[in-house]
């Protein structure tokens, strides 16, 4: 009886906020925005909320997904915020913008894109069903990071009060999901990559307001998440060859478990120390590199290698279309004999210049086949 006396009364509140907040409708209340400040430099969440909006209708238009639906979702996001029923349990962003939007009869993809925008990261494949829930979780983050980053606000070591660390990990899942859901083909660069959300995002703030490195900063910030989080779960040294030349965000998981597959192999220490002393030389000479001249190449050994380089590399391209990076990682290997005896029967550095630029230019094709999927001088001991 204790209990009931202490809980009914609260439960009569919840009904009287709910009733009263049910008396106008949620898109009523987005123009009262305007009077909650989100951040002195940033402005009030009226303005943030058309800030997300734009993002929104960039990321609808990327994928080819309901741009109308995204806006709308975006618009009414923050609609709860002068309820009633939120005022007295801030808990409730969010659940309780959606159960309105429900009453409302918006749209269910609406309804479910303001339930879910705090949620810490998306945990299942994107869907034609939950692709408006998906815009709004990546709008609404690409925003905060761009936003928060870019008025010198950025994590110090264990501080972090807007929450962008978690921003930053929560818009890696959503791109691992959206490639689950085949709307990141997984062998393509696009349509949709971090550095492209984060400028759209970019745009949506007054020029003045950020400084002018933010979008690099962030993008180095997210990559930098994505390190530590692969590097407690594969091989590190293949998380690094696969960073260092920097693929789209989407593909970094599937390169790094081929880096790490191709590690473990018998081929890949000789290769992996080829490859290292091939980038040495070629940065010697980077500048006076030539095309390769088939004519000059006069010893068996170095013929063999262009031999080699010209058979797989159509090969190990098919792989990397396909988004068969391990397959492109094992067509590699088959390299390592002709690289072996190479390097074993060839002067590089010969004294004929021509002859010397040639073989260059035969280590700059290999260099760039050895390095499609990762830089795997960084899998060398």
């Amino acid at each position: 009886e204790g209990n009931e006396r202490v809980v009914r009364p609260r439960l009569a509140d919840a009904q009287f906020f709910f009733d009263t907040d049910r008396k106008t409708p949620l898109h009523q209340r987005v123009p009262q925005l305007a009077s909650i400040v989100y951040h002195n430099k940033l402005g009030t969440q009226l303005q943030r909320v058309a800030r997300v909006q734009a993002i929104a209708a960039w990321l609808a238009n990327a994928l080819q997904a309901d741009s109308a639906l995204a806006e709308r979702a975006a618009m009414l996001a923050k609609a709860d915020l002068n309820t009633n029923m939120v005022g007295e349990f801030p808990e409730l962003q969010g659940i309780m913008g959606s159960y309105y939007a429900r009453a409302d009869h918006e749209p269910d993809a609406v309804v479910q894109a303001i339930a879910e925008q705090y949620k810490i990261r998306l945990e299942q494949p994107v869907t034609a069903a939950n692709m408006t829930a998906a815009i709004l979780f990546l709008a609404e983050r690409a925003e905060t990071l761009i936003g928060i980053w870019g008025i010198g606000l950025a994590p110090t070591g264990e501080r972090d009060p807007f929450g962008l660390r978690r921003a930053a990990l929560g818009l890696i899942s959503a791109f691992e999901q959206l490639t689950a859901g085949g709307f990141l083909p997984i062998q393509q660069n696009g349509p949709l990559t971090l550095e492209g959300l984060l400028q759209a995002a970019a745009q949506t703030f007054e020029p003045a307001a950020l400084a002018p490195t933010t979008v690099a900063e962030v993008q180095a910030f997210v990559l930098e998440r994505l390190r530590n989080q692969l590097i407690t779960q594969l091989d590190r040294n293949a998380v690094e060859a696969v960073l260092a030349i920097a693929p789209p965000l989407h593909q970094i998981l599937a390169r790094v478990q081929a880096a790490a597959t191709f590690a473990q192999g018998p081929d890949a220490a000789s290769l992996a120390a080829a490859n290292k002393r091939i980038g040495n030389l070629l940065k010697k000479s980077e500048a006076g590199l030539q095309p390769l001249n088939q004519a000059l190449l006069t010893e068996p050994a170095e013929q063999a290698l262009a031999k080699t380089i010209t058979e797989l590399q159509p090969l190990a391209q098919q792989h990397l279309d396909a988004g068969d990076y391990q397959g492109a990682m094992a067509t590699l290997a088959q390299a390592r004999a002709p690289v072996d005896a190479f390097f074993n029967d060839i002067m590089v550095m010969a004294d004929d210049l021509a002859v010397r630029n040639n073989r260059l230019a035969l280590l700059a094709q290999l260099h760039g086949l050895m390095n499609q999927v990762a830089d795997i001088s960084r899998l060398a001991a």
